[in-house]
């Protein structure tokens, strides 16, 4: 029996872990944190990302963990709404929210749940790689060494599987910002909406300021709490990716003497113990798999904008079918998976309208005018064009039907 090793288990590694169970691989999936991460951010699933959730069976339960949120309102600094932007108005993919959004922890739950039989190994990772004619010797940081007939990196976009085994052949691309995420408010602290959020998104923007360039925070609304999300553009800082206290630290001092809100969610980040801080690119390379290798979601495609999630489900979707349709071989497997894949990835790779600059503006005088001309332009068909159009991209890929590969039971 073909066995397979995926490293990471955030979405794309449960998700391919699942049906490569459901077509009678067996499956060890290698983690680096401690165990299972709760929260993480608010994420959406477009297009056929949804077509992949009714195949697992498991769009009921996703629909369930929704947040509850029902659209983003731009905030001004006394705290009053300049610009709704409902989530049925672009479409049910399009937009800047989709009317699927769930935490990505509950997704990875549900997940994980519906899959029986995967062996799960966490606090480890991957050391060395060493590709023979029989398979991949592995050698990892805790467990002893192993031998697998394949090795999928669905490690993100600081895939140690990319390091090992591509040589340099790839290159990231800068999107020109930072972002942190942490829990603002749980439901069990509160039981009640203290930030007055009623369903809705709050984006709160600010001109550059304490040596950074434009900045921004986001509160969602998360199953009667709250998460938040800020934003600052500029020049990439220097940080150690295990140090949480300094990362918390660059974000204070981004957002020092702030007014709304700001204050208070500062205080919420330095209690939050979900903490995450990254620097947003894109992952651009030749290739996704080398020989018995392959990368999966973030590892290859990051980069998207509200699509990242979505080319997770249905990028393991298929690398799991093509591995069915031939029989467990690798190479011709992650060929085929890569040719149905890249074509849909590039189509899903639009960058924000603006870039960067239009996300964060550095001026007080360039957010005001976003904020007239955004009002403005939700009267016209203008809307659907610049904003909405995601619909489109999201479904353009036709799925197999890879159901006749799965072993018969009973």
């Amino acid at each position: 029996m073909t066995h397979v090793l995926v490293s990471g288990a955030s979405v794309a590694g449960p998700a391919l872990a699942f049906w490569l169970r459901r077509y009678g691989f067996d499956v060890t999936v290698v983690e680096r944190s401690p165990g299972p991460r709760p929260g993480g951010q608010g994420i959406d699933v477009r297009g056929a990302g949804r077509t992949v959730l009714d195949r697992m069976g498991i769009t009921d339960q996703v629909r369930a963990a929704h947040t509850g949120v029902r659209g983003i309102a731009y905030l001004d600094a006394a705290g009053r709404r300049t610009v709704e932007l409902p989530t049925e108005l672009f479409g049910h993919s399009g937009g800047v929210i989709a009317d699927i959004e769930i935490l990505r922890g509950d997704l990875m739950r549900i997940i994980m749940d519906a899959a029986e039989g995967v062996e799960y190994v966490y606090d480890d990772s991957i050391t060395a790689l060493d590709q023979r004619p029989d398979g991949v010797a592995v050698a990892f940081e805790r467990s002893a060494p192993r031998r697998f007939d394949a090795v999928v990196g669905a490690d993100g976009v600081f895939s140690t599987t990319r390091r090992l085994a591509f040589d340099g052949a790839w290159r990231t691309v800068d999107s020109g910002y930072h972002r942190a995420v942490f829990t603002a408010e749980s439901a069990q602290e509160s039981g009640r909406d203290s930030w007055g959020l009623d369903g809705w998104e709050f984006l709160y923007s600010m001109p550059k300021g304490n040596g950074v360039g434009g900045r921004n925070v986001l509160l969602y609304p998360a199953h009667g709490g709250a998460r938040g999300m800020v934003h600052f553009a500029g020049d990439p800082v220097a940080y150690d990716r295990r140090d949480i206290a300094g990362q918390k630290r660059i974000v204070a001092d981004v957002l020092a003497g702030e007014g709304w809100q700001v204050p208070r969610l500062l205080d919420a980040m330095w209690d939050a113990d979900d903490f995450y801080f990254d620097r947003h690119v894109r992952v651009e390379m030749p290739a996704w798999h080398r020989g018995r290798v392959a990368l999966l979601g973030d590892a290859c495609t990051a980069g998207s904008v509200g699509m990242g999630t979505s080319l997770a489900l249905v990028g393991a979707y298929v690398l799991a079918g093509e591995l069915a349709r031939s029989d467990g071989d690798p190479e011709p497997a992650f060929a085929a998976y890569e040719a149905r894949m890249r074509p849909y990835a590039q189509a899903n790779m639009k960058q924000l309208p603006g870039g960067a600059r239009g996300f964060l503006p550095p001026s007080a005088f360039e957010i005001k005018a976003r904020t007239a001309v955004m009002g403005a332009m939700l009267r016209t068909p203008l809307a659907r064009m610049v904003m909405g159009g995601i619909d489109k991209a999201a479904d353009s890929i036709v799925l197999p039907d890879y159901a006749s590969l799965a072993p018969r039971r009973g």
